[in-house]
């Protein structure tokens, strides 16, 4: 299934979402602990979800050695979605949703382990899926932001897997970029919790093929999510580091304190964006470097983006 075609199919799969969540009323209201002024559909990232599920079938059709991997991958996929789906229908607890979260991430774990049969990447790739679920749950809160990093990620994942396995990083570039004219500049519909959980799964499952199928050091598959890693990593620690009720909704991600500072969200979204091609650039540059080379270029990114956070934080939140 070509890019175009996945490309298209989200995009007439967005505009029919928006239609069905304008129906049953399915809206993100504005609020203290929200981005947004204006009452706005949700539930849209099940057209990225669908999309990629379509692409799978459609290349295990003609790679029978990566049918099954691909199937049992959706299903993974599939409980992520589901469950997002549901929560953007009628909030459930975040307990259930960990355990979902948790039986979605073994499951890659166990592809890994199959695959590779090492120990640490299957355990790493399991924890990774749960962790970049919440990662891009978290940070899905303005206009563009979860979905450009992703496609930025995605395309740093294709220049550096193998044929046929980059046409899978590309299929998922392709659905966000179906998905993105309704979410961005403009938002006509967000993602909900269906699209960010599932774009989280969705990348941990391309580190994963990555760490999988090439000898590239693992840090370095990190490089394209630094950006999301940092900021939602670090405003946790603080939160925790307060005493304060983490897993609640908040405003306090380097991201959200710009515009509530009064920036717009395209310039934000842009912003991460720059920071993110520098990440996608260093990544394929990296590519070639032996393990320990690339592991301490991955450890000095993220030390500039924590030094970046921490001076933009310091100077914007009070």
């Amino acid at each position: 299934m070509g890019f175009a075609a996945v490309f298209l199919l989200a995009a007439l799969l967005t505009w029919a979402a928006r239609g069905y969540a304008l129906r049953r009323n399915l809206f993100d209201q504005p609020g203290e602990r929200r981005s947004h002024k204006v009452a706005t559909p949700r539930g849209g990232g099940i057209a990225i979800v669908i999309s990629q599920v379509v692409a799978y079938a459609a290349i295990g059709t003609v790679r029978d050695e990566l049918a099954v991997a691909l199937a049992l991958f959706s299903t993974g996929l599939l409980l992520v979605a589901g469950i997002g789906w549901w929560d953007d229908h009628r909030p459930l607890s975040a307990k259930l949703r960990l355990c979902v979260h948790v039986v979605a991430g073994a499951l890659l774990g166990m592809l890994v382990w199959q695959a590779s049969g090492d120990a640490f990447k299957a355990v790493f790739s399991a924890l990774l899926a749960i962790g970049l679920i919440n990662v891009w749950n978290f940070m899905d809160g303005i206009n563009g932001l979860a979905t450009t990093q992703a496609i930025l990620a995605a395309i740093a994942f294709a220049l550096l897997l193998p044929m046929p396995h980059a046409g899978i990083a590309l299929s998922l570039a392709a659905g966000c970029l179906g998905f993105l004219p309704f979410n961005f500049p403009k938002a006509r519909i967000f993602m909900g919790d269906v699209g960010s959980g599932a774009l989280g799964y969705l990348l941990a499952g391309l580190v994963a093929l990555g760490i999988t199928v090439t000898d590239i050091a693992w840090p370095i598959w990190l490089l394209p999510l630094t950006a999301f890693l940092v900021d939602s990593g670090f405003t946790l620690l603080v939160r925790m580091l307060r005493g304060e009720r983490w897993m609640e909704a908040h405003t306090q991600h380097l991201y959200q304190a710009h515009v509530k500072r009064g920036r717009s969200h395209a310039a934000v979204t842009l912003d991460y964006a720059v920071f993110s091609v520098a990440g996608l650039t260093l990544c394929a540059a990296s590519g070639g470097l032996p393990p320990v080379w690339g592991s301490m270029v991955a450890v000095a990114w993220a030390a500039i983006g924590f030094c970046i956070w921490y001076t933009l934080r310091n100077r914007i939140v009070r």
